[in-house]
């Protein structure tokens, strides 16, 4: 895990871009309804991945960086997580 002050960087592989944007998804296949995972997208990048999870029907919110909680109450999002 990244320490408080480290920039948040964009999921886009290869892309070092700071992170504007969540997008909270779930795989219904492996998750439970209320489970979320997060990528992390910079604006080039926001349309690409939310049309990637969106087409699998996993894409469930999209939140500007800066008004995500995520429930963690910090204000800040967890690293990504994959799978």
């Amino acid at each position: 895990m990244g320490r408080v002050n480290d920039p948040v960087i964009c999921s886009a592989k290869g892309c070092r871009a700071p992170a504007r944007w969540v997008l909270a998804w779930n795989n219904p296949k492996l998750h439970t309804p209320d489970r979320r995972k997060t990528w992390l997208a910079c604006d080039d990048h926001r349309e690409s991945l939310s049309a990637f999870l969106g087409a699998r029907s996993f894409l469930k919110e999209v939140v500007a960086l800066a008004e995500w909680d995520g429930g963690s109450g910090s204000g800040r999002p967890q690293p990504p997580t994959a799978g």
